[in-house]
């Protein structure tokens, strides 16, 4: 029985070869942690996530019903002789979080509705709901980089050879050459001779064709004039493509705008992403400062922690308490799994489950 105890405590892995694994055989203990370590390229994370929690999840898979099978993804067994004795896995790796550049640890972790809630109640001057303290709300964000904390600028360049009329081919970046769907629009808005040079565009002709904003048109659709909207190559380009994360985009659009694309902190908000109103609402924090909410969503998790706890600071209210507690609860929460360093302003694009190589 003690043999049996011991056989089934083990792991047991023979001649693994997924990836640059080349025959691989050992044995990992259960209820134990076991670190792989090595140079980029030894094969710890071909090991780890492309064997054995590959093979887990496919097992696991494997157990639910047929039905419920047909819309998981289809995962062949790794290239390995034997595998013995797994048992299911949760996998955590380097994947981001994903979001926008909207999305902070503030959103995905419900602690930034809460602060928003307090500040409403507390700070000074008052504002009129928790919202207009949202820079993903109109009543909140700063209007000059629309809650994004940076304005972008496109080098025209990049945009537009001006030695060319549009049906030359002037256009430059994606998915505006002659005859895309994007071209047909700004072709047939009326507003361009189509042979004209770009340099030798009117300041009027150049705003209309890098600037203006959306406007109601019509174009011709075969035999049919069809209805639809023109607006300038920047602003249609900050719309379709600066308001994600460029990682996020598809390769040849990110190429072309990386190196015509600069990002600056706004001017305005200073990058905090809200407007002049809710930056100048502000909550005493016990020690002689009264931080906006802005300034409080900068502040580490744990040091946030320390403010929202401190008696006799604005936040030590009776009439709050409910609210109060709720916030300590979720930022307890983080410091207790290890997050207690993080913002609450920062993007969880910028967030990984943990780093892997090889």
């Amino acid at each position: 029985m003690a043999q049996e105890k011991q056989e089934t405590d083990t792991i047991h892995v023979r001649g693994a070869r997924v990836n640059n694994l080349q025959n691989i055989s050992l044995d990992l203990p259960k209820k134990k942690i076991t670190v792989f370590t090595g140079v980029s390229g030894s094969g710890k994370s071909s090991l780890v996530f492309d064997t054995l929690a590959a093979e887990s999840q496919r097992l696991l898979n494997e157990t639910l019903p047929t039905f419920v099978q047909t819309f998981l993804p289809r995962q062949p067994p790794p290239d390995v002789d034997a595998l013995e004795n797994l048992s299911a896995a949760i996998i955590v790796d380097q994947s981001r979080i994903g979001g926008n550049s909207r999305s902070t640890v503030g959103t995905v972790s419900d602690t930034a509705a809460l602060l928003r809630l307090l500040f409403s109640r507390l700070g000074k001057p008052a504002v009129p709901r928790p919202s207009a303290l949202s820079f993903n709300d109109p009543l909140g964000l700063c209007k000059a980089c629309d809650g994004i904390g940076v304005v972008s600028s496109l080098d025209v360049k990049g945009l537009l050879d001006e030695s060319k009329s549009l049906e030359e081919g002037a256009l430059l970046f994606p998915g505006f050459a002659v005859d895309s769907w994007f071209y047909n629009i700004i072709s047939g808005s009326g507003f361009f001779d189509l042979k004209k040079k770009i340099a030798d565009y009117s300041a009027d002709e150049r705003h209309k064709l890098l600037h203006e904003p959306e406007c109601k048109i019509k174009i011709k659709v075969g035999s049919k004039m069809m209805g639809s909207t023109y607006e300038g190559l920047i602003p249609k380009i900050r719309r379709l493509y600066l308001s994600k994360n460029l990682d996020d985009l598809q390769a040849n659009l990110r190429n072309a705008l990386e190196p015509i694309l600069t990002r600056e902190p706004c001017a305005e908000c200073g990058g905090t992403r809200l407007n002049a109103a809710a930056l100048a609402c502000r909550v005493d924090d016990g020690a002689g400062h009264a931080l906006n909410i802005a300034e409080a969503s900068a502040l580490a998790v744990d040091e946030l922690l320390g403010v929202i706890t401190r008696e006799k600071s604005g936040f030590d209210n009776a009439a709050t308490a409910p609210v109060r507690q709720a916030l300590v609860r979720r930022l307890q929460s983080l410091v207790d799994i290890g997050l207690g360093y993080l913002s609450l302003d920062r993007e969880s694009s910028t967030l990984s489950g943990a780093s892997r190589s090889g």
